[in-house]
């Protein structure tokens, strides 16, 4: 048996147009799955989903009908300090990436629920697990959310054979992290903090997602699994 078969899975990416989610559809099409990119903004393929509209969620996943994956990737960034951050600005970090992960994960529940169980895999990040190496305390707050609100649904999703998991990425060449790799000396600092020696692409996040995501990982849920070159070890 193929544990990392998709085939006759229906699954939902958020933020699907490009970077982690889109390297996540992309590997979850390649396994066999017929995949729902969303996203807010548009590209080919992807149908445009706010997920910090209750009403815009509950409209795309009544039109998508069955749901066996989630992938909860949609998120945003305001890369400024506690005194320096609006109240608008943190706000709306706080929608997309906590709000918006737990109104999609509800949507999705509820026909994972009727056809006997599915999975969801949501986007944590390392800051959820730290306090980061530079000030950016909505984005930090909301993936510390993120990891438990993950244990939360587990166990509550658990008796309904829906598991709730989650991926804590490191830096990765995405459009959140362009100030970061386009920075040598922050860059430098980064590189301190990896073990490794390496940040991972995007594809390596869409991997630990796809075990997560199928029948490999059929025993796991509550867990967040760090993809971080080993920046967590310290």
């Amino acid at each position: 048996m193929d544990m990392f078969d998709l085939q006759g899975k229906n699954a939902v990416v958020t933020g699907a147009a490009r970077g982690i989610g889109k390297a996540t559809a992309d590997l979850f099409a390649a396994h066999g799955a017929t995949v729902a990119r969303l996203d807010l903004e548009p590209a080919d393929g992807v149908t445009r989903v706010d997920v910090a509209d209750e009403s815009a969620v509950n409209a795309a996943f009544a039109k998508i009908g069955r749901v066996d994956i989630l992938v909860n990737n949609a998120g945003v960034a305001v890369r400024k300090s506690s005194l320096e951050i609006t109240r608008e600005e943190w706000d709306k970090v706080l929608a997309v990436n906590l709000s918006g992960l737990f109104l999609c994960s509800r949507a999705a529940a509820r026909p994972m629920k009727r056809h006997g169980g599915g999975a969801i895999v949501n986007l944590a990040s390392i800051m959820g697990f730290s306090g980061g190496l530079f000030p950016n305390p909505a984005y930090q707050a909301s993936k510390g959310a993120v990891v438990n609100l993950t244990r939360a649904l587990a166990l509550e999703f658990a008796a309904d054979g829906i598991r709730v998991n989650a991926v804590a990425p490191t830096f990765v060449r995405t459009d959140l992290t362009v100030p970061v790799f386009s920075n040598p000396e922050v860059l430098k600092k980064v590189m301190e903090h990896t073990p490794l020696g390496r940040l991972p692409e995007v594809e390596d996040i869409a991997q630990a997602i796809l075990f997560l995501a199928g029948p490999a990982a059929r025993c796991i849920t509550g867990v967040t699994l760090p993809v971080d070159s080993g920046y967590l070890a310290r």
